[in-house]
């Protein structure tokens, strides 16, 4: 049982960050603006949060401070929705490609993250500590069963993770603004048609996008290391697959989430685990693995799933 409750915990750690992405991503989408920028969102988010994290944390290794962490993400949030604000600007105003808006975002953010944290501290990779990890939350910590899984040798944001899941679900199906957002990605003219604004329904469902995806991108970077070198390792790409095989439902995208962190988890730490370390499998096998199951299902999944029907498509006011 130590062996899966390790493995349990290593899969919230790639998860929550996955399923906080995806839901930025279902925004933007389901108002109609494609977001392939998710990678790039991401890592100027984790920069941003972990350069502040840099500057600001107390020394102390011993010292749990989850006050800055959550000034972290705030910061992380705010350079999210900044990058997604010109993504966009381009999209919405300028009508321009909309994806090649992200992919330009995706090119620019690990090279400025790279050249700043170069000129900054004159090397690549920003260093901070990790003084937010909780061994046991009390009295909850000790549930039997659900107590390892998801209240020891966690992070606060496991469970902030959970909450934006349900508040996502809640604003996208029981909300004016969540009707709007999904009528404005299906058919943004019938939508104009009663009064809707459909560039401001598109430019707050992009900029809720970019907030996730920085917020998500630090929360990603936490756990796992202590040096942050202007990657985020493909994991915008991966939440975007995610996005596509959850249907753009929060409660698709939540297990959809969860399958690919529990590939990852296995991925990251499967010389712990005695039957597949005895099988001799080169370590790189088992790392490509959640990126081929990625191919795998989208190519089994993608012609069964619909897409926002207006998505990609910018809205002129004046054609119907």
């Amino acid at each position: 049982m130590d062996i899966f409750y390790f493995i349990m915990q290593s899969t919230m750690f790639f998860m929550i960050p996955l399923l906080i992405v995806a839901l930025g991503g279902m925004f933007s989408e389901r108002s109609g603006v494609v977001n392939i920028a998710l990678e790039g969102k991401m890592v100027m988010g984790a920069f941003a949060g972990v350069m502040f994290l840099n500057a600001f944390q107390n020394p102390d290794p011993a010292v749990t401070d989850h006050g800055i962490l959550l000034i972290a993400l705030l910061v992380a949030m705010a350079t999210g929705m900044f990058m997604a604000f010109l993504h966009a600007f381009a999209s919405i105003n300028l009508k321009a490609s909309q994806i090649i808006s992200g992919i330009a975002i995706n090119m620019f953010a690990p090279a400025f993250a790279i050249y700043f944290a170069t000129f900054h501290l004159h090397e690549q990779h920003v260093p901070f500590l990790n003084q937010f990890r909780i061994p046991s939350v009390p009295l909850l910590g000790s549930i039997p069963f659900l107590g390892p899984i998801l209240f020891q040798n966690t992070y606060i944001t496991t469970y902030l993770g959970f909450l934006i899941f349900g508040i996502s679900a809640f604003v996208l199906y029981k909300t004016k603004f969540g009707l709007r957002l999904r009528a404005c990605g299906e058919h943004p003219q019938a939508a104009d048609s009663v009064g809707v604004n459909v560039y401001k329904i598109r430019y707050a469902g992009v900029l809720i996008s970019g907030a996730l995806a920085g917020m998500g991108g630090l929360i990603w970077t936490i756990p796992i290391t202590t040096r942050f070198g202007g990657s985020v390792l493909g994991y915008g790409f991966l939440a975007l697959a995610v996005l596509i095989f959850g249907a753009w439902k929060p409660k698709r995208i939540i297990f959809a989430a969860f399958f690919f962190g529990i590939l990852q988890a296995i991925a990251q730490s499967f010389s712990a685990i005695p039957f597949l370390l005895n099988l001799g499998i080169p370590a790189a096998f088992y790392n490509m693995v959640p990126y081929i199951a990625t191919l795998v299902l989208l190519a089994f999944t993608s012609k069964n799933t619909q897409a926002p029907k207006a998505v990609g498509q910018p809205y002129d006011k004046g054609s119907r």
